[in-house]
């Protein structure tokens, strides 16, 4: 209510979109604001999809701060569907209800800003043993980045890409990286590790930067249309 009236500036009659974080979404009008509340007329129901054409998990080990805050925003908008915290044996931050209430909320603010109407989960912290001795689902593609892998994500999702995988989803170690047993469990258990390049990345540097490159492999139905995300996204 508060950004409606104070940031938007809105008025009684003016016409909103509301949604309701799991696909759907509302025509509404303004018809009467109050001091801390906006009162809303529900018009047209629409179900709109603008989500990648598969589910893309990333489990990563938060980094500290505001740092946690700036990689849910940005995962929200390159249509991350959910975010696993990973708890690493050299893990830096300690994923405590407080600061996942609060990448929650980030979530909500961020599908604002870049009209995605389907929230990115925020899942209870996951103990790296636990993640990479799951077997993997059929039609799934999985990796751990890291810089000691052979392959590279860009070789590897080019292979993968061609299956039209049903879900895909990337783990990413702390700012000190997985430990050696974490690297053997997880390439025991067929968790290919591959690398981003010559470079070591910052934790949420990583993350984005496989997202990025996974969202290629549904750029097609991402572009289709003003229904999707349009050809030229807006920036707010």
């Amino acid at each position: 209510a508060y950004h409606l009236m104070r940031v938007m500036r809105a008025w009684p009659g003016e016409e909103v979109i509301v949604f309701d974080g799991s696909g759907a979404e509302w025509l509404a009008t303004v018809t009467r604001l109050e001091r801390s509340t906006v009162e809303l007329r529900l018009l047209d129901r629409r179900e709109v999809d603008r989500e990648l054409p598969f589910e893309l998990t990333l489990m990563v080990a938060l980094p500290k701060g505001d740092r946690q805050r700036w990689l849910a925003e940005k995962a929200v908008e390159l249509g991350v569907s959910g975010l696993v915290p990973l708890a690493t044996e050299r893990g830096v931050a300690q994923p405590v209800e407080k600061a996942l209430a609060r990448l929650r909320r980030t979530v909500i603010e961020a599908s604002k800003q870049c009209g995605r109407n389907r929230l990115m989960s925020i899942a209870a912290p996951l103990a790296a043993a636990e993640a990479f001795s799951a077997p993997r689902v059929d039609g799934a593609l999985r990796a751990l980045l890291d810089p000691s892998g052979r392959q590279s994500l860009q070789a590897l999702l080019a292979a993968g890409g061609a299956g039209k995988p049903r879900s895909i989803c990337f783990a990413i170690g702390p700012e000190g990286g997985f430990s050696g047993d974490e690297l053997r469990l997880a390439a025991s258990n067929q968790w290919p590790v591959v690398h981003l390049g010559p470079r070591i990345l910052r934790v949420e540097t990583a993350a984005l930067c496989a997202a990025a490159g996974a969202q290629m492999l549904g750029c097609d139905s991402l572009c289709s249309g003003p229904e999707g995300l349009a050809e030229t996204p807006s920036i707010k």
